[in-house]
């Protein structure tokens, strides 16, 4: 089995594939100041919770957006499987140039996501991830990731002006029953999801003028189906896209450990 780990500023996201299937996926909190112990006892725990024995687990993929979690991650993953895991970043083989002006500059899972969207839709396409930010990222019809856009993501939007403004509060992100609110909570809640969506649309048409007019879209992330279900141009939800990529580009990097 594989492990594939996605480490993102608000969420980790972790999956155990067997071959190409995706046998258990969990999304736990991105902790900055836990050690590989306490990483290791967490992981261990939803290991036990799922039934797989620590055995079963031969390799492990990393891709990493927080830079001080990568070696608590790496020492993790050997603790566990008592192997270096591959890390997504320069030197590794993704199948994919990357045609921006500093290709070290591009976040590891904006990469691996824009592998699995070619996997599943082909070129061009525009892959969005409704994450702690918002990223826009585009793959030429020629299969290079050609950069993309970052937004503010939905929660962190919320957050920011609920703290600018003294007489609003958090709400719960959800559909509202109009465009126009009854209440401050429908207000706010009319602006975060259809707003939101309009800037999605907006966006993805701007891209594909300069992509291609024909570039499939794919959405992934927490928030991505209620926003999708919104919106015009985003064609389909994939909500396990990135653990997908980082299972192709573990694939292409390294053969399975030999049977003892």
């Amino acid at each position: 089995m594989l492990l594939a780990i996605d480490v993102g500023n608000t969420h980790v996201v972790l999956g155990v594939f067997a071959g190409e299937k995706l046998l258990h996926h969990w999304r736990i909190g991105t902790h900055r100041q836990d050690t590989s112990d306490e990483c290791a006892a967490t992981l261990r725990s939803l290991f036990e919770l799922a039934g797989i024995e620590r055995g079963e687990l031969r390799d492990a993929i990393i891709s990493c957006v927080v830079p001080p979690l990568l070696p608590i991650f790496e020492r993790t993953c050997e603790k566990l499987i008592g192997r270096e895991p591959l890390v997504v970043g320069p030197g590794i083989r993704t199948g994919m140039p990357v045609r921006v002006e500093n290709p070290r500059e591009v976040g590891a899972d904006r990469i691996v996501n824009s592998v699995a969207t070619v996997a599943r839709v082909g070129t061009p396409a525009i892959s969005i991830d409704f994450g702690t930010a918002t990223t826009f990222d585009c793959v030429s019809r020629d299969g290079e990731f050609v950069g993309g856009a970052i937004y503010p993501g939905v929660f962190v939007s919320l957050e920011a002006l609920v703290n600018r403004a003294s007489r609003l509060s958090s709400v719960e992100i959800v559909r509202p029953p109009n465009a126009i609110g009854k209440n401050t909570a429908q207000n706010l809640q009319s602006g975060m999801v259809f707003g939101y969506a309009g800037m999605v649309d907006t966006m993805v048409r701007r891209l594909r003028k300069e992509l291609g007019e024909d570039a499939r879209v794919i959405a992934t992330g927490g928030l991505a189906s209620l926003i999708a279900s919104e919106t015009e141009t985003i064609e389909r939800v994939e909500p396990f896209l990135t653990l997908e990529g980082l299972r192709l580009i573990y694939e292409r990097n390294r053969e399975p450990p030999k049977e003892e």
